[in-house]
């Protein structure tokens, strides 16, 4: 069992919060918005796939469905600059309808 002594760094007591790089960030930034709320995205699928105990083949998808988000919120949280080339390519091909993934 895992004992969580203390959970907080008051590291973002000064309203900002780090990203994947160590790099700071205001609370209120977008990139932090938009990977909280994939995170959220994330763990909703995970409570309906709790509930899909005769769904084998729905399972199956959202499980693919959060795998990519779990890799989307990874690649929100690093800063363009120091981003793996070609990251979102998966994203890129999915909406134009392209078969082909990440190299990343």
């Amino acid at each position: 069992m895992v004992v969580l002594n203390r959970i907080y760094t008051r590291t973002g007591d000064d309203g900002t919060t780090a990203l994947g790089s160590g790099e700071r960030r205001p609370k209120y930034d977008l990139r932090v918005a938009a990977y909280g709320t994939v995170d959220e995205t994330n763990a909703a699928i995970g409570v309906v796939r709790l509930h899909l105990a005769d769904s084998p083949e729905v399972d199956a998808m959202l499980g693919r469905i959060q795998n990519d988000l779990f890799d989307l919120g990874a690649d929100l949280a690093v800063p363009e600059r120091e981003a793996r080339p070609n990251a979102c390519a998966c994203w890129q091909a999915r909406s134009s309808g392209s078969s082909a993934t990440s190299t990343a």
